[in-house]
């Protein structure tokens, strides 16, 4: 008897039995071509769904060496198969769930092209995790519908998706050729001393808010102007021509609804590579890039924001500076500062979304209000680049007081770019603003070091918990992280990546010696090297590749945390 009559055997022995009855069946099967593993059983008809995943040898899955070579091949490849995968398991699938979703569900991959644990490729084949809803006859198990399901559905996605011979092999390498050219991209840009690109004939609108595909219809490609066009030449593309932004400090103006915010969002999503077709797909931003906002009500721990905010009343310190409710401008400061602790090179900010006493404070007000604690951003932009090497991208439509510090001037009109960099010095020389002389600049590298006691994932009396709420939150025990405003996280699996890299920060780094950036480095090294299964034994496939910013962010948003520095 085979594997696949053996399991076939016992669902149907277990039809009418208590659903409980399923559990006995966690294991590996050999399905013929493939060998399906079920890991986990959900508890009852209405808990998460089950874990299963299915190992397709390399021989059998057939596919060519060079469409998995390399760390970018492999994450083009296995996007390319999750889309497949996610495709069979909807379409023709007659065991559609009470909500009329498919039983049978894999994480599905995003616009970006990122490392997931959903589908992952070697030398040894193709595995491929995903979840699966057990048929129930209301507590009870319906054998003859599992036997269907499990061993004729999953078998049929699996052929249909998996091998190389079911799939399309144009399709494969146009995402592998987007990938390398991603690569290539984000290499020229450090050999050019360039910090972002946007190709001619990028689409950065997108369908809408909460729909991160490209806007077909009445979208306008983007055009560089001819002072800012640099040309670069990749491996499957040829030469693209595009806008290349240099390091500095660069100002994007224009009118509301014209684009400015488009670009720099575009420019924020740069930092990571984008499938074919998506409009983004040559656009590409420094690896470092972190987006700066305002968060009232954030709490901060320990961080030393005294280049931005000093001489608080009442002699309170802001050297480090400490809060559970910070306020617009102390967070915005705390954001910056974390920033370029972890090796943030190139700061995005919108002044839509920044505190408006951090960004400028004009000569009227100046002159009224003496006894300002606040240096606002306008006096230290120009010093963070030249002194720090940061340099910042804004978008402004109200402050010409940046005028005066400003490298580049790029105009949006009707979503295009325009270089009006001469005429913004002439009309800042024009205007001259009195602005008093700031002291200069210095971010203090205060070594901020957690304590273990401030991260504490107990969830009862023994559970370690750790979990994401979507996009908008992490918990950690009984904590909850508010996620909203970190602009650069685009999937959920991400944050629930990110859950895990806590709960393995806590039990493997945090010692109350490490500093957070010694953290930073040892949790991304052990995930550059082992993968994402580092951060949980349980071979679960619903995490997503996180850069060292978020972790960063997520850490420094928990409010117990205590840091010593």
């Amino acid at each position: 008897m085979t594997d696949r009559e053996r399991l076939s055997q016992a669902l149907m022995l277990r039809d009418g039995r208590s659903y409980t009855a399923y559990r006995d069946l966690c294991g590996c099967y050999d399905m013929d071509c493939f060998k399906l593993h079920i890991d986990h059983v959900q508890a009852d008809p209405f808990a998460a769904p089950s874990r299963l995943r299915v190992c397709v040898p390399a021989r059998r899955a057939g596919y060519p060496q060079h469409t998995y070579s390399s760390q970018g091949r492999a994450i083009a490849l296995c996007t390319y198969l999750i889309d497949e995968f996610a495709a069979h398991a909807r379409r023709g699938n007659s065991f559609a769930t009470s909500n009329g979703k498919s039983p049978i569900a894999i994480a599905e991959a995003g616009q970006q092209l990122l490392e997931r644990s959903a589908m992952q490729v070697s030398q040894d084949g193709i595995e491929a995790r995903f979840t699966l809803h057990f048929p129930a006859r209301g507590r009870r198990i319906a054998g003859e519908r599992a036997v269907q399901l499990i061993c004729e559905c999953v078998p049929n996605i699996v052929e249909n998706s998996l091998f190389y011979s079911a799939n399309d092999p144009a399709a494969i390498a146009q995402y592998i050729a987007t990938s390398e050219d991603a690569y290539a991209l984000r290499a020229w840009l450090k050999e050019q001393n360039l910090i972002a690109f946007i190709a001619d004939g990028s689409i950065l609108p997108r369908h809408s808010g909460i729909d991160d595909r490209p806007l077909r219809s009445g979208a306008v490609p983007f055009e560089s102007p001819q002072s800012l066009r640099v040309h670069v030449e990749l491996p499957h593309a040829g030469t693209v021509a595009g806008m290349g932004i240099r390091p500095g400090v660069t100002l994007l103006v224009g009118g509301g609804f014209h684009g400015k915010s488009t670009l720099l969002r575009a420019l924020s999503h740069g930092v990571y590579n984008h499938r074919p077709n998506d409009g983004r797909h040559l656009v590409a931003c420094d690896e470092s890039a972190v987006s700066i906002r305002a968060e009232d009500g954030r709490s901060v721990s320990a961080v030393d924001i005294s280049p931005f905010i000093d001489g608080l009343p009442l002699g309170r310190s802001t050297g480090p500076f400490t809060s559970d409710n910070a306020s617009g401008s102390t967070s915005q400061a705390a954001n910056l500062v974390e920033a370029v602790e972890v090796g943030a090179r190139v700061l995005l900010v919108d002044e839509d979304t920044a505190a408006a006493n951090f960004m400028v404070r004009d000569a009227r007000m100046q002159q009224l209000i003496t006894n300002e604690p606040i240096t606002p951003l306008v006096d230290r932009v120009r010093a963070l680049y030249e002194r720090e090497g940061v340099s910042t991208i804004l978008v402004i439509g109200g402050n010409g007081a940046y005028l005066d510090v400003a490298d580049c001037v790029i105009a949006m009109d009707n979503y295009q770019p325009y270089d009006v960099t001469e005429q913004a010095h002439t009309v800042a020389a024009a205007h001259p603003n009195a602005r008093p002389t700031a002291q200069p600049l210095s971010l203090h590298q205060t070594r901020r070091i957690p304590q273990p006691g401030g991260l504490d994932p107990r969830r009862g009396k023994h559970r370690h918990s750790a979990r994401a709420h979507g996009l908008d939150s992490v918990a950690l025990g009984r904590e909850k992280i508010d996620m909203r405003y970190v602009a650069q996280l685009v999937d959920s699996g991400q944050t629930q990546a990110l859950a895990r890299a806590l709960l393995y920060a806590h039990t493997q780094y945090i010692n109350g010696q490490r500093t957070l950036v010694d953290i930073l480095d040892s949790i991304m090294a052990d995930i550059a090297e082992y993968g994402l299964d580092c951060l949980d034994q349980r071979r679960t496939g619903d995490l997503v590749l996180f850069r060292r910013h978020e972790l960063a962010a997520a850490i420094n948003r928990l409010r117990p945390l205590c840091i010593d520095t």
